[in-house]
């Protein structure tokens, strides 16, 4: 009897340790810094206003709500050059990244700026999303 009972005092140990391991790590996950690449494709002839709008409005705006730049990059292939804009955002961890972005698209400076910049037709055709976290290798965190 107290063999079985130490068995299943073991069991129960090990299923609490377990599930407190799972909620920590699953906390932390949720609690991780997010990167956000982001690749934006122009509509013909309208790259430049893209980049005019982020280099006059847009990173400010951004860095207003949160939102944290960590770059910008022009690609260099000839398919992409003369139409792409990719660039790289910071958030503390996703939730900060959803609010952050619904707090820009929300903002009556953004709507402004967004109104004024396609005033003679869409400029932006095209975005493209992704979230990542850093692996435990990764030199940027």
């Amino acid at each position: 009897m107290n063999k079985l009972i130490k068995t299943s005092a073991i069991s129960l140990v090990s299923l609490i340790i377990g599930l407190g391991a799972g909620i920590f790590f699953s906390t932390s996950a949720q609690d991780q810094k997010v990167f956000e690449l982001r690749t934006y494709t122009a509509t013909p002839g309208n790259l430049d206003n893209l980049h005019a709008r982020f280099r006059d409005h847009t990173t400010r705006i951004f860095r207003k709500h949160g939102m944290e730049v960590i770059g910008y990059w022009s690609p260099t292939s000839d398919e992409e050059r003369e139409d792409t804009l990719v660039y790289l955002l910071g958030h503390d961890n996703q939730e900060a990244a959803d609010s952050s972005w619904q707090a820009f698209i929300g903002d009556p400076e953004w709507a402004e700026v967004a109104e004024a910049s396609n005033r003679n037709g869409q400029i932006l055709g095209g975005i493209e999303r992704k979230y990542m976290v850093a692996t435990d290798y990764s030199p940027m965190k």
